[in-house]
């Protein structure tokens, strides 16, 4: 069986044939290739810039919980906090969890409770100013929520004729503002006269004039007033 491939004639008659063109990839000079090199080059340096922010922060240590005038930190009484410091600067005012905190971790100043640890916040207990004065207080006169760290008024009272005498108001607190340093719990910390032992903070300037008051009272009767 034959099959009649045409004459040259009936191929003129269909026209020219265009010429066949091949197709090329893109070359270094096409601007599509460069505007490509130029996205993902742009991307890189974004990522690399935030993943460099994300690592540019420090761990320094912050209070727990809220610490008064003369109240000495126990170093598990800090926390770690990740910051970013803007400044250098900044950065040497606080304690970082690598740095060795001193001995003696005594507060110079009130800390709230999660509140980063300032250098100048901390130092000795001379630093601080003040005397640690021990109180047997009745323990239905003391607040339940007084422990370390809180903040309190003490209130002393006596005979009322006493009291006319030594012309004090007892409606006024005797120590104003003090931190508690020590209030062991119930069962632990009662004296043998059964009031609570309370350990105080108290300016050393104003000592004299707080036991001046106890003694004059004869039988004073002392109690405290949480503060915040």
């Amino acid at each position: 069986m034959s099959r009649k491939l045409g004459s040259p004639d009936d191929l003129g008659a269909r026209g020219p044939v265009p010429p066949a063109v091949r197709s090329s990839s893109p070359g270094w000079r096409d601007p599509r290739l460069w505007v490509g090199v130029a996205i993902v080059a742009a991307s890189v340096v974004v990522g690399a810039r935030v993943l460099a922010d994300a690592d540019d922060t420090v761990q320094v240590w912050a209070v727990a919980e809220d610490a008064g005038v003369g109240e000495r930190l126990d170093p598990d009484g800090l926390v770690a906090r990740r910051v970013r410091f803007a400044d250098d600067e900044d950065l040497t005012r606080y304690f970082t969890v690598d740095d060795e905190l001193p001995d003696d971790l005594t507060v110079l100043r009130g800390l709230g409770g999660g509140e980063l640890l300032p250098r100048s916040a901390i130092g000795t207990t001379d630093d601080a100013g003040t005397v640690t004065v021990s109180l047997a207080v009745t323990p239905l006169l003391v607040p339940s929520g007084v422990g370390p760290g809180a903040v309190v008024d003490v209130y002393v009272t006596g005979d009322a004729a006493l009291d006319a005498r030594v012309r004090r108001d007892a409606g006024e607190p005797a120590l104003e503002g003090v931190t508690v340093v020590a209030a062991p719990p119930t069962e632990d910390g009662f004296a043998p006269s059964g009031e609570r032992q309370v350990e105080l903070a108290v300016p050393d300037d104003e000592v004299g004039a707080f036991y001046g008051l106890l003694g004059s009272l004869g039988t004073p009767v002392v109690s405290l007033a949480q503060v915040g």
